[in-house]
């Protein structure tokens, strides 16, 4: 098992967390999904070096040299582990592989009663490199701002366990869903248990926050995301450690397209448990505030594609999108959790100079709207 990590280092800024548990903060905390990746001229430097992108993502110096180059550009109020959402069915002995110019592919996808009764909680100390590159990320952090720590759903791996790669209409593992819903449901059993030990490994490592990444939630149907989905981001949430050195470890969900479900995903009974609710594009922020009652913090949700435009645009979409969520203290002296991030990750051709101008926007106008009150 994972080594426990040393004593925490204090923490210089909070404010990540704070919100996630909504609680007062000075601004709107910011980070982005994917933001240590492509459109970074010195990521792709330090990925030559590794050789590919395992070799990047396997090596522990190398994870956390890419984690913190975001954070040397900007003032981001939280880093998240450099490391990929299928490392888990890779430790199961899929044979995960990234080809030059192509996403994730298994060399042994999951397809038939045979593999899917193969299927077993992998030993963490095949793992280990990620938990390796957790405490090395937080050593190298130093306290400057909190790490984030993250998997795939059940679902989500389930997906790429089938149909062995990306897929354009899931048709593989949707044939199995309908056909075989009880190999499925075998498989989101082991995905679940798999899932909530890597991210407990992660927390012991020194994760100060997790993430599930629901991915492909949103190309369920209504009643299948009720039965495939949902209840096992749940039964992953359940089992996690939500305190480590002192401090609640807050929990994101992230359903990209999941905005239909959003009452159901926040429910604090039926729901998934999480601190905090991802929210992508199509949704709009203060209306989703409203449905949730606050009982959940919210992540996101400006569309990637917001950065394309010139600076002043960028900054024009990120103050309307903090203006949609409104102020954090309500009238009647609760506070809501505002966390802002894109509604999915950042492309590998934005321009880095249309960061720096979203990054500026959203803590000079979340301190302004503070101020304003």
């Amino acid at each position: 098992m994972p080594r426990m990590s040393e004593p925490a280092t204090a923490l210089k800024n909070d404010t990540f967390l704070r919100a996630c548990l909504r609680e007062p903060t000075a601004h709107t905390p910011l980070w982005l999904m994917r933001q240590a990746g492509r459109y970074l001229p010195e990521y792709n430097a330090t990925r030559a070096r590794a050789g590919s992108f395992m070799g990047l993502a396997t090596n522990p110096d190398f994870a956390t040299e890419v984690t913190l180059q975001p954070l040397e550009r900007w003032p981001l109020d939280a880093a998240i582990l450099f490391s990929d959402i299928l490392t888990v069915p890779d430790a199961m002995g899929l044979g995960l592989s990234f080809a030059a110019g192509e996403g994730p592919r298994f060399a042994h996808p999951v397809r038939d009663e045979a593999a899917v009764a193969r299927l077993a909680v992998p030993d963490m100390e095949r793992l280990r490199y990620v938990f390796d590159a957790v405490r090395s990320i937080r050593k190298a952090l130093d306290g400057r701002v909190p790490l984030i720590g993250f998997s795939g759903s059940p679902w989500t791996l389930a997906c790429y366990m089938v149909e062995g790669a990306g897929s354009d209409d899931y048709r593989t593992v949707k044939t199995m869903l309908y056909a075989r819903p009880d190999l499925m449901h075998r498989m989101l059993e082991v995905n679940a248990q798999a899932v909530a030990a890597y991210l407990n490994a992660q927390i012991d490592a020194g994760a100060q926050a997790v993430m599930v990444f629901d991915s492909w939630g949103g190309v369920l149907a209504d009643a299948a995301f009720r039965r495939f989905s949902l209840p096992y981001t749940r039964a992953v949430v359940s089992q996690l450690k939500r305190e480590a050195q002192g401090r609640r470890v807050p929990c994101i969900v992230f359903t990209k397209g999941g905005g239909g479900w959003l009452e159901e995903i926040a429910d604090p009974v039926r729901g998934c448990g999480a601190d905090v609710v991802g929210l992508d594009w199509t949704t709009d922020l203060g209306r989703a505030r409203q449905r949730v009652d606050d009982r959940v913090a919210l992540q996101g949700n400006l569309d990637p594609a917001v950065l394309f435009a010139p600076p002043e645009v960028v900054a024009a979409e990120a103050r309307a999108v903090l203006d949609s969520f409104g102020s954090p203290l309500r009238a009647d002296g609760r506070h809501g959790g505002h966390i802002f991030n894109l509604g999915h990750g950042i492309s590998q051709f934005t321009p880095p100079e249309h960061v720096a101008a979203l990054v500026e926007a959203v803590h000079a106008h979340s301190r302004h709207l503070r101020n304003a009150k």
